[in-house]
């Protein structure tokens, strides 16, 4: 298939959506001299995206050497937290080390700020953005093999037509779900992700949470944070505010009767996260469908004239101990670019011409560690990671720790007893700690 003959074009492509995944596509077809229009449904990039998250950027910093030292990044991730919560207590497995940051492993960004430099980027690459313009349809037309093809997008009146278009407009990709290319998943794919920026001030934050400089926190949480329900908590550090969250899967909230908002105010005021909150002032507040389904949630990725990338085409991963969306979004963004790119300098924009793109995937981080956490999603469904196994490991360690004058026990008897007064069953703690190692 090819576009000699055909209909003059616009632009060659067209991206929807200003996010990472978005301008990062943008920006590599715009350097490959591509002409490319990036249509955003907000007033600016980023103005409907929640503030707050832990951006993994080394693959950012493959495309834009030195990007941490020019984007509003707000600290460097030296101190990794993951925490297993009871009503009062919380086991945590706590990692900091500088060699984090020398090269910089991942940042906290507020994307109200970082989303709109890197759209930036695109533009000085050569890209038109067009902002505050809602994508009503895509535009299709038959193929020579019947199939339909995409061949532009239609706003209001106006119609652009272009050689490929890349959807990256996230999660509730009505494009994509426009020709088929997704379905509505399942509620047990997707998640509600509640989360509030608190201010609190810069030496406060360092005093709180012993860091120094740029160096920031991230701290990966469940249990009874969620009250039962199946997700997590989270809170990251920024310069000078705090990104608290909750993400909760949605049919398991919907069995618990709590309402979303419920579990977060319980979040923040748990006894072992109130300290870090203290006389802090919230900034935002908001909520925002996400993709939990992991590999299971990735299906059709090109058609005749168009590919889908970042959260659009499920491209998530919540491992326990990192959640991750951004540096994949980013990773998309650029397979997305090269294979689109390719397939016109090679005048062939049909599904096999676009096939570079799976390819890409495939060969790169993405796809790879999607499968490798492909159990994930199933893992974090069992009920005794939100209650049992929190107040388990609480108890072992409370006999471990509590020094009341009586002669002390080896540790491998102390959790002998505390299983014996668990409702964990020892058989079942072992199928599971078999399930997590695969899974995680």
């Amino acid at each position: 298939m090819t576009n000699s003959g055909g209909p003059a074009v616009d632009f060659d492509v067209a991206v929807v959506g200003a996010g990472p995944a978005g301008s990062v596509a943008a920006y590599r077809l715009a350097k490959e001299g591509l002409s490319v229009v990036q249509v955003e449904r907000g007033v600016t990039p980023g103005s409907k995206n929640l503030s707050g998250g832990v951006l993994y950027g080394r693959v950012l910093d493959d495309l834009l050497p030195g990007y941490a030292n020019e984007a509003p990044v707000e600290r460097k991730i030296t101190r990794h937290v993951t925490m297993l919560m009871t009503k009062d207590s919380a086991v945590a497995l706590d990692y900091s080390s500088r060699l984090l940051c020398d090269p910089v492993n991942a940042v906290t960004v507020l994307r109200a700020k970082f989303d709109p430099w890197l759209a930036a980027k695109a533009e000085e690459a050569g890209a038109f953005l067009m902002t505050g313009v809602r994508v009503d349809s895509l535009l299709t037309e038959p193929g020579p093999n019947g199939a339909p093809t995409v061949v532009g997008l239609r706003a209001g009146d106006d119609e652009l037509r272009t050689r490929v278009v890349i959807a990256a407009d996230g999660v509730n990709s009505f494009l994509a779900r426009s020709v088929g290319l997704t379905t509505t998943p399942p509620m047990n794919q997707l998640a509600i992700g509640i989360k509030a920026v608190v201010g609190l001030p810069r030496r406060t934050i360092e005093d709180r949470f012993a860091l120094s400089d740029d160096e920031g926190a991230a701290f990966a949480i469940v249990g009874d944070c969620t009250l039962g329900v199946g997700g997590g908590g989270f809170l990251y550090t920024n310069t000078e505010s705090l990104s608290l969250g909750v993400v909760l899967r949605l049919d398991d909230l919907l069995r618990s009767g709590h309402g979303a908002a419920e579990v977060f105010d319980h979040l923040g005021q748990h006894p072992m996260l109130a300290p870090y909150l203290r006389d802090g002032e919230i900034r935002e507040y908001g909520c925002h469908l996400i993709a939990e389904g992991g590999y299971a949630m990735v299906g059709q990725l090109a058609m005749n004239g168009m590919l889908v990338a970042g959260e659009a085409a499920g491209l998530t991963i919540n491992s326990g101990l990192v959640v991750r969306g951004m540096d994949l979004a980013i990773g998309s963004g650029i397979a997305a670019a090269d294979a689109a790119a390719e397939a016109i300098a090679k005048g062939d924009i049909s599904k096999s011409g676009l096939a570079g793109y799976r390819r890409r995937l495939e060969d790169s981080f993405v796809l790879q560690d999607m499968r490798t956490y492909a159990r994930a999603p199933q893992f974090f469904e069992r009920p005794e990671l939100y209650g049992a196994y929190g107040e388990l490991a609480a108890s072992i360690l409370q006999s471990t720790y509590s020094l009341d004058g009586t002669p002390r026990k080896h540790l491998a008897r102390v959790a002998r007893q505390a299983l014996k007064t668990s409702s964990v069953k020892s058989r079942r703690l072992l199928r599971d700690a078999v399930a997590g190692v695969r899974s995680l």
